[in-house]
């Protein structure tokens, strides 16, 4: 699977992340390998909060725009697979791979009201389950799964996330996806903890990417950075056109 193989490459897979078709036509443009869908940033155009607020119809929507669009190698952040039965997160990556798509994220946390992690076990029983049921529907799709100690904070979060890989990696994932996670020793220490590729996210501390090569990363995301900061320019640039009562400022 030449997308597996992406993973295990000298430097790491740089994932541009998108949200609409002209992101995506704007990530072939500047020549990456691949894109990866931002849930944040999807969630944000369409005027709902993170966390499956928006249905899956609508997320499946906006990712056939892009395949339609878009020729790269999508991976679709499913959050946590907008159910908890297995048979029906496998029905929706089944929907999601007969566009073309070629990779999920799928996290092992869920937000009501506040967003808090699912218990590992069931979890990893859950993600066994698909894994299975895609397996036997001939389904080739690369499994990332996200945990989500790093962003939340929780106690022990070394050891707490080590153990979640580590029941993540028996149950089937591709590999494992740490957002949040900054610092070196950490990075060293969920690295060297399993086989699996590791993947990073845009952080305002995260290590350049030579170190993160050093340090043995293979993945690394931008998550939401990059649209939240795009709108921030344009309010920016908005501000500058109301100032001088004039659209210099755009030319």
């Amino acid at each position: 699977m030449e997308f597996k193989n992406l993973h295990s490459q000298d430097k790491p897979l740089l994932i541009a992340n998108v949200w609409d078709v002209p992101s995506a036509k704007i990530a072939k443009e500047l020549n990456f390998k691949t894109v990866g869908t931002s849930s944040s940033a999807i969630a944000s155009l369409l005027g709902y909060q993170d966390g499956e607020e928006m249905a899956f119809s609508e997320l499946e929507y906006m990712v056939k725009r892009i395949t339609t669009n878009s020729n790269l190698p999508l991976s679709v952040d499913l959050e946590a697979g907008y159910s908890r039965n297995p048979k029906e997160i496998t029905n929706h990556i089944k929907k999601l791979a007969s566009l073309g798509v070629i990779g999920i994220n799928i996290e092992d946390s869920i937000i009501d009201k506040n967003r808090t992690l699912l218990d590992a076990t069931k979890f990893a029983q859950t993600l066994s389950v698909v894994i299975e049921n895609l397996q036997k529907k001939n389904i080739n799709i690369f499994i990332n799964v996200r945990t989500d100690t790093f962003l939340l904070g929780i106690p022990n979060t070394i050891e707490e996330t080590k153990k979640r890989v580590k029941l993540y990696e028996n149950a089937g994932a591709d590999g494992i996806f740490v957002p949040c996670m900054e610092r070196v020793s950490d990075i060293k220490e969920i690295v060297n903890c399993t086989t699996l590729p590791i993947n990073v996210m845009c952080m305002p501390n995260l290590p350049d990417f030579d170190t993160l090569n050093n340090l043995g990363i293979k993945r690394i995301s931008m998550g939401n950075f990059i649209f939240d900061t795009m709108y921030s320019q344009f309010k920016s640039k908005i501000k500058e056109i109301l100032n001088q009562k004039s659209f210099n400022p755009i030319f």
